[in-house]
């Protein structure tokens, strides 16, 4: 229970770390590094009374965390300490073990030089046998705590503080009572009142988190009743307009100035809408009367025939009217971005002299399993893109999730982190899009291109070069790694060797040691190493955390033009948003729940450290190709309505894809066409990336509701006034959120249950009109953020811990849903089954790009766990036949589509299979090709024509797209939807899990850009495309044959199979084109032993037959006779 958890200070004598029951409690060692690369976490007494005095423990302090029983004397320069301190420390923990957090000399081999990174260097110590770095501020100026200039670190400052509080430079006490202004590089944070309306103690002025978890008071009645004080990030209360008045502030009357909306919403042009409606309407019409004429009659000449036609053609229908009555309501959209600019950045006098922005927090989510299958490059550059998007630096915090514990990409980030230094103020600077350096230099063209700046040639050509520079560096990553654990592993086994021989005993067997894989600063990496060992293998490593960028100042720092600097950033803002590396602990035995567990992970942790409202989620190959995508999404939430929105979902879009996009990879008619359409139902799915979340949604909670507001609250008019929308407890919006009952649902920890109603306040819309009946006041979240202090960052390993999810609801109601390969559209799914509704947005410029397989075997793969997916969605309780009442009908039809459409292949395969059927028997699906039957056959052609005009019109697609989107809807459905229908059958009947593996030949071919298209690798997948083929093509050479040879040819009998052989065999041209690789590579041999054996085969059937000549010569003709 929440309100049951012990305090801090009796959790500190527990020794308890990640394996105890209140994770809020969390025991953090601080361990200094031995020369061996080894840590030892002794306590400073321990140390004393064993007499070791090495250098090795010389420097090593115990520091316990700032909680609110034990507040440092001095506020501003001992947080900046802590920040600072967190920063350079790499946090571990996990199940039974105690979270430690080693203090790292650097993080990687190459210099950092700004400020906010981990391992930036600084001004040694004045202190003797000190060998730690001066504090700094933002812009890695040294912070003196003293007027008589002596620096000090962190450390020493503190126990400088607690033994004497003297200052050891001039034996003078240190002045406590002195203003940030005194500091060098204070904050410039606004100074917080008191609960009481002043400033007071500085104990007064602690987070509702850190009260909480003492149980001083009620964390509803401090953040949703009537209060006047005021906490920093996650503020429900109002400021006073003039500071003493006592009246609301804010925007003031919302009549002074009219009221516009972010957002709008236009239905399609009723000269496109009304027309594709109406051919709907006629198709189905056409194809009931149609269906219906086809049973009446039968072809009893060959009614198995007949039969299979038939219920093949019925299930096709059923799968068009799931597939097209819910794209009846496609509409349009549009945002206002100076608008938003408007409402939540533009500067006032008196409410906002510095231009605060008043933005929600924003955290994106990046995920990353393998540095073999995903290159760091391709990762980094994603990060980098991230880092640099154009929304408030302190407003953004990035995460990413490295699910395979691996140093190449621990290090990988790091060096990003550096490298975004430089890269960042330039894009700023600049104006450069896309943001991705890769990308950008790589872009064909004139550079130049509505630039102004008369520096940017110059400034172009030296990032240029600093970025081929860290190209090579991360190229050297693993070379680099694996020279440097080498040469310590050597040096281990020497010593090894050394104590062994001193000892005077002869070992019988040879010297062991362990091949450790090691960091830059000499010590043992905590997660996989290369060569596993217990502790250190994929799946079995502790949990991870490193705060690589720690949190900006919260307002904008101009970088310098110094001669020494590359680029003049003088008039740049040169900071850069919070960067997390983490990777959760993994141990034998525990479920970990592949991409979505490292997703919840990622939610958590997150939550307890900057507790964004909103969440980005970004495969690692996926960057940001639209730097203001992010803020055109948030004009959704923040308008008036979007508090019930759950996600935002932005359409993938691929690079590298052949211009002919051979394979569908672009999958622009289910973005453009499907995922609009629903855009004017209850909302698009969510398909995996590019998707933004409300973190309140995400936690399993239903959308909030109007008429929660008590009418006690409410004015004579039945409006809400905005200086009593602060107000609302957390039973107003859901009874759910009762403190008491949140760590059933959600685990142990106390900061993470009560970021929850932090996070669902602060993403409320802004309450500046009347018809806003459910959001937040203006300004509210101006305020600085809180520095991270080690208490919370160990929190954040806790909840990274395998064990942390065991009964709780993660999983199951909460976060990312387990339980499927699709774990994106049940996720999607069950929001909108609870009444969130989502929004597709369509930017101009394409929001975000990445990489798609373009080669047709992996293709295939690719669409086959999909297709996986669906079926374990449709035998699972998600399926949306059993959905609630919430889903709205046509919606309810849509999701009912993705767990039916793998199931048509089965009908696909038959229907495929009986053109060549017809060939063969010489009957057709109609017992006579007659004039009803080729005017219904007309009129539904007719109608998928006119359809497919006004959809590629309404929706943007290309008729060369659809067409492509068609040829591939029939090879993955004869491929992969069906070996995904027979593996979910076997695995729900019988139990029996089969994959279906491929065997690569790799083809080298370094000259083309497109050299993986041309790739062949064979998989099972293929056969059945191949067999309906060549079935189809022998069908109608050997019917061809047979009518030219035969005395009374029935040429309509062919034609109308042959007709339906070239159908099936017009779908499969890129399958074909797939197959012979790379045009001309494929002998001219090959096709004339295709065609001869082809034609052998043909006369082949024609002459053993015997219904073919008995036939011709019952009819007076002799039949074919070989020479």
């Amino acid at each position: 229970m929440a309100s049951s958890q012990p305090s801090k200070k009796t959790n500190k004598s527990t020794g308890g770390g990640g394996g105890g029951g209140a994770s809020s409690g969390q025991n953090v060692k601080f361990a200094r590094r031995t020369s061996s690369g080894r840590y030892v976490s002794l306590s400073k007494d321990d140390i004393d009374a064993s007499g070791e005095t090495s250098g090795d423990y010389t420097n090593y302090t115990v520091h316990i965390p700032s909680t609110p029983d034990n507040q440092p004397t001095e506020t501003s320069v001992a947080t900046k300490a802590e920040e600072q301190y967190v920063s350079n420390s790499l946090f571990t923990g996990g199940f039974n073990s105690v979270t430690r957090a080693h203090l790292m000399d650097k993080v990687i081999d190459s210099e950092v030089s700004h400020p906010q990174m981990a391992g930036s260097k600084g001004s040694s110590c004045s202190m003797p046998a000190c060998d730690g770095k001066v504090m700094k501020d933002e812009r890695g100026v040294d912070i003196i705590p003293c007027a008589c200039r002596f620096k000090i670190c962190r450390d020493c400052f503190l126990d400088a503080q607690k033994d004497t509080g003297l200052c050891p430079g001039c034996k003078e006490p240190y002045k406590t009572e002195d203003n940030d202004d005194d500091i060098p590089g204070g904050t410039g944070a606004l100074s917080l009142p008191g609960p009481d309306g002043k400033g007071g103690d500085p104990r007064q002025r602690m987070s509702v988190v850190k009260k909480n978890q003492n149980g001083e008071f009620d964390h509803n009645k401090w953040l949703f009743n009537e209060t006047s004080g005021t906490y920093g990030v996650g503020n429900a209360y109002w400021p006073p307009e003039n500071g003493s008045d006592g009246k609301s502030g804010g925007l003031g009357d919302p009549a002074d100035k009219p009221w516009r909306p972010l957002t709008r919403t236009t239905p399609i042009d009723a000269s496109i809408i009304s027309p594709y409606r109406l051919l709907i309407a006629i198709r189905l019409v056409v194809l009931c009367f149609f269906l219906a004429w086809r049973i009446r009659h039968p072809n009893n000449d060959a009614i198995w025939l007949w039969f299979m036609s038939i219920v093949c053609e019925l299930w096709f229908a059923f799968s068009w009217i799931l597939d097209q009555i819910p794209k009846l309501y496609p509409v349009n959209r549009s945002v206002d971005l100076q608008l938003l600019h408007d409402k939540f950045e533009m500067p006032d006098k008196t409410k906002n002299p510095t231009g605060r922005s008043d933005l929600p927090g924003l955290d994106f989510f990046v995920s990353t399993a393998d540095p073999e299958k995903e290159p760091p490059l391709v990762t980094a550059n994603t990060i980098l893109s991230i880092l640099a998007v154009e929304y408030p630096v302190e407003k953004l915090a990035c995460y990413i999730s490295d699910d395979g514990g691996a140093l190449l990409t621990f290090e990988a980030m790091a060096e990003a982190c550096s490298f975004a230094d430089l890269w960042v103020p330039f894009c700023r600077k600049h104006d450069i899009e896309p943001r991705n350096p890769d990308t950008y230099f790589s872009l064909k063209g004139d550079p130049t291109k509505n630039k102004k700046r008369t520096d940017f040639v110059k400034d172009r050509r030296r990032v240029k070069r600093e970025y081929d520079e860290f190209k090579v560096r991360i190229n050297n990553l693993p070379d680099s790694i694996r020279r440097r654990s080498d040469a310590f592993n050597a040096r281990e086994e020497m010593k090894m060797i050394k104590n062994i021989r001193e000892s005077g005993v002869d070992p019988l067997e040879p010297i062991k040691v362990k091949r450790a894989t090691w960091m830059a600063d000499g010590s043992h990496w905590p997660g996989t190493w290369a060569n596993p060992s217990s502790d250190h293998a994929k799946g079995d490593h502790a949990g991870i955390l490193q705060v690589m960028l720690k949190p900006p100042s919260p307002d904008p720092l101009r970088g310098s033009g110094d001669e020494n600097n590359l680029i003049d950033f003088s008039d740049v803002d040169i900071r850069l948003p919070m960067f997390v590396y983490m990777s959760r602990e993994k141990r034998a035995g525990y479920d970990h729940n592949k991409k979505a567990g490292a997703m919840n992970a990622l939610v958590r942790s997150s939550a307890v450290l900057s507790n964004g409202p909103f969440i980005l989620n970004l495969d690692c190959d996926h960057y940001i190709n639209n730097c203001m995508a992010v803020r055109e999404g948030i004009c959704f939430m923040m308008d008036r309505g979007g508090e019930d929105i759950c996600y935002i979902q932005f359409p993938q879009r691929f690079e590298g894809i052949d211009p002919s996009d051979r394979y569908a990879n672009h999958n622009t008619v289910f973005f453009d066409g499907n995922m609009r359409a629903l855009d004017g139902l209850q909302g698009p799915f969510y398909v995996g990336t590019g998707c933004m979340f409300r973190r309140f949604a995400l936690y399993g909670f239903d959308p909030p509701k109007h008429n929660m507001i008590p009418s006690e609250k409410k004015g004579s008019n039945g409006n809400v006034s905005t200086s009593e929308t602060q107000a609302l407890k957390a039973s107003d919006f859901d009874p759910d959120l009762d403190v008491n009952e949140l760590p059933r649902r959600f685990g142990n920890s106390t900061l993470l249950a009560a970021s929850i109603p932090v996070a669902e306040f602060q993403g409320r819309p802004i309450a500046d009109h009347p018809a806003v009946k459910y959001g937040r006041p203006p300004g509210v979240l101006r305020n600085a953020r809180e520095p991270l202090d080690a208490t919370t960052v160990a929190e954040a390993v806790s909840v990274i811990s395998c064990w942390y999810e065991d009964k709780t609801e993660w999983g199951d109601r909460v976060g990312w849903i387990y339980g499927s390969v699709t774990e994106d559209v049940v996720t999607g799914y069950r929001m909108h089954n609870r009444g969130w509704r989502s929004i597709y947005w369509l930017t101009k410029r394409d929001a975000f790009r990445g990489s798609a397989p373009i080669n047709l075997t992996d293709r295939l793969h690719q669409v086959l766990r999909w297709a996986t997916g669906s079926v374990e969605i449709f035998f699972s309780r998600n399926n949306a036949f059993l959905a609630s009442k919430r889903l709205m009908f046509l919606q309810r039809l849509a999701y009912l589509n993705v767990g039916v459409y793998p199931f048509t292949s089965i009908f696909l395969l038959v229907y495929c299979f009986l053109p060549a059927l017809s060939l063969f028997s010489g009957h057709f699906i109609v017992k006579n090709l007659n004039t009803t039957f080729l005017v219904y056959l007309l009129l539904i052609t007719l109608c998928l024509i006119g359809l497919a005009v006004l959809e590629v019109r309404w929706s943007g697609v290309s008729l060369e797209d659809w067409w492509r989107n068609e040829q591939f809807w029939l090879i993955s459905g004869t491929s992969s939807h069906l070996a995904a229908v027979i593996q979910g059958l076997l695995k729900v009947i019988a139990g029996i899990e089969i994959s279906f593996t491929l065997t690569s030949k790799a083809v080298e071919d370094t000259g083309d850009s497109f050299a993986e298209l041309y790739l062949v690798k064979w998989t099972s997948l293929m056969i059945p495309p191949i067999v309906i083929a060549m079935v189809n093509v022998l069908a109608m050479v050997v019917a061809f044959t047979r009518t030219i040879y035969s005395i009374t040819p029935q040429w309509g009998k062919f034609i109308g199979g042959a007709f339906f052989s070239f159908w099936v065999l017009a779908h499969l041209y890129p399958f074909f084109k797939g197959l012979m690789g790379r045009r001309g590579k494929t002998p001219t041999i090959v096709f004339v032993w295709s065609g001869l054996i082809a034609i052998t085969l043909s006369l082949l059937w024609v002459a053993i037959n015997p219904n073919s000549g008995t036939e011709d010569a019952a009819a007076g003709g002799a039949g074919f006779k070989f020479p």
